[in-house]
């Protein structure tokens, strides 16, 4: 790690660029070439600042010698902000492009500052205002100019703005020329808080929370599971409904052809398969239990070819894989079993309440059960009849084997050819949707907290679930990094934040960041990284402060 000056002319004037960069090498076939990046960018910072910053990293020890006398009392040293975590955010955030990608100005930097903050603290637009307070954010990406959250909210819609330029450069610096050839696409759904997101409608609620609206997303990912793509629908919107357009930008936005994309049951229907087809792209997906039975009612399939080994059976132009999933099979039924005794369990609470108290309606109690029943979904074969005071639960055991017989088989349909893919190929890129799955978990109850959702507009709302996709690919990366570290990304992250600057006061308008040499848990994690600290940081006073009536202004986002 050095300071470089760098002159360059334009026209008459001369120009000089002040720069921190480090040198690393990068490896390619059969050799390694040696280059260099930048850190820091320092030109704007006072000419003494530039050289003490230079001196501390040619001498790390000798900093304080550099930049005066602390006998003449000229130095002081205090505790500064914490810089363990944002450095190394930030540090990846610039590896994986996104920070090239977002561009260069204040609302690049506003919407880089929203990407570390969801990484290191998640939280509303106020929380990221906050993180100044504790963070040295600012000096390290270099903010010039103050904000509060209003300027946040702001930024959440420049995002949106921008959202299929920043995902376009993104995919063309991580796959350049060879574009993938499969793609996982999922959605899930997200609910809101309040009732007044220009997306909000009640649909499917996969959170369990009654009552409330909900936005769909849907997640598209490369086949190692990278996200490429995450899109906002609203919230009444059909999983088949959100394909199209993954269609679109995959062929248009990407440039991509001879395409596989992988669809969880029931997403890719006809309408879909023929959507597909005019671009030439293949599907794998699944078939829903209505459609499975229908085949086995038609004779095109039978229950013996469900096993633990996976079977292939062609059904005019499209490939069937079948098989049954014992692990699953038994969970069902466990599951089956539990809603058998919470129902048995609440028959006796009602009888018991009969019983005691002769005025109470039998039609009550007889209602009562029917509704937990009809909630359990095990109306098909569990039935409640009453006999004078009492009620008695009747189990129909030809509907409850008939419910019970495809637990745990599933059937996965193709259009891709057997000498293009065999059927463990094309089973396993149908399992890999479980990385996409994984996406959901963290981004939305995990580590990255999407949820619960404040925003207001189309736009914010698009802008913050884009921001949530940014971090969770910096997740991604610390979370391969420290996998033999035997800490998870949260355990690290909590770990860095308690490294923090000593900051030197040099005088009354004149401070210097340094850097103490990080324990041995933090070094660690950095050197797992690939990451160096800098000696010394310059500091960027600039006023990032919370308006007094936040909710009043939250209510227009």
């Amino acid at each position: 790690m050095y300071v470089e000056s760098i002159k360059r002319k334009q026209g008459k004037k001369t120009y000089t660029q002040v720069l921190v960069r480090e040198s690393y090498r990068e490896k390619g076939e059969g050799r390694s070439k040696v280059k260099k990046r930048t850190l820091l960018n320092l030109t704007k910072y006072p000419k003494e600042l530039q050289d003490a910053i230079a001196a501390a990293l040619r001498d790390p020890n000798g900093v304080v010698e550099a930049l005066g006398n602390p006998d003449q009392g000229r130095v002081n040293l205090h505790e500064g902000r914490s810089i363990g975590a944002v450095w190394c955010v930030a540090r990846i955030a610039q590896r994986l492009g996104i920070t090239k990608v977002l561009g260069r100005g204040r609302q690049a930097d506003l919407a880089l500052w929203q990407i570390i903050a969801r990484v290191i603290e998640q939280g509303s637009r106020l929380s990221a205002v906050r993180l100044h307070e504790v963070h040295a954010l600012a000096d390290v990406i270099g903010l010039g100019k103050g904000f509060n959250e209003d300027d946040l909210y702001d930024n959440l819609a420049w995002l949106s703005e921008r959202q299929a330029v920043i995902e376009k450069r993104l995919f063309k610096a991580r796959h350049g020329a060879a574009k993938p050839s499969l793609f996982l696409y999922d959605v899930t759904s997200s609910y809101l808080e309040g009732e007044h997101n220009a997306l909000g409608a009640y649909g499917y609620n996969r959170d369990g929370k009654r009552g409330k609206k909900q936005i769909v997303i849907g997640l598209l990912c490369d086949e190692d599971g990278e996200p490429i793509s995450v899109e906002v629908f609203a919230g009444n919107t059909q999983d088949p409904k959100t394909v199209a357009s993954q269609i679109r930008k995959t062929a248009t936005r990407f440039g991509c052809s001879e395409v596989t994309f992988v669809g969880d049951r029931g997403m890719i229907k006809r309408g879909q398969m023929d959507d597909l087809n005019e671009e030439k792209f293949h599907y794998i997906t699944a078939l829903t239990k209505p459609q499975i039975e229908k085949l086995l009612k038609d004779g095109a399939l039978q229950m013996e070819l469900f096993d633990e080994k996976v079977c292939e059976v062609q059904h005019g132009d499209q490939r069937l894989i079948l098989r049954r999933n014992p692990l699953r099979a038994q969970q069902l039924a466990a599951t089956r079993q539990s809603k058998r005794i919470a129902i048995e369990k609440f028959v006796r609470i009602q009888n018991s309440y009969l019983a005691e108290h002769p005025k109470a309606q039998v039609e009550t109690a007889l209602k009562r059960v029917q509704e937990k029943i009809s909630k359990l979904r095990v109306a098909k074969w569990i039935h409640v009849e009453a006999n004078d005071r009492d009620l008695r639960i009747i189990i129909d055991d030809a509907a409850l084997d008939n419910d019970a017989r495809l637990d745990g088989c599933y059937t996965i349909v193709t259009d891709i050819k057997v000498e293009q893919a065999d059927t463990k190929t094309v089973h396993d890129r149908y399992k890999d949707l479980a990385k996409v799955e994984r996406g959901f978990r963290m981004s939305k109850t995990g580590h990255l907290e999407l949820r619960p959702i404040y925003v207001r507009t189309e736009a914010s709302t698009r802008g913050h679930v884009f921001i949530v996709m940014l971090a969770y690919m910096i997740r991604r990366e610390l979370e391969r990094a420290w996998s033999s570290l035997d800490l998870t990304v949260e355990e690290g992250l909590d770990s860095l934040k308690t490294l923090t600057t000593m900051t030197l006061k040099l005088s009354e308008d004149r401070e210097l960041h340094q850097i103490p040499t990080p324990r041995e848990q933090s070094k660690e994690l950095l050197d797992s990284l690939d990451i160096q600290l800098p000696p010394a940081l310059p500091s960027r006073d600039i006023c990032v402060a919370t308006k007094r009536k936040l909710h009043k202004r939250r209510l227009r986002h």
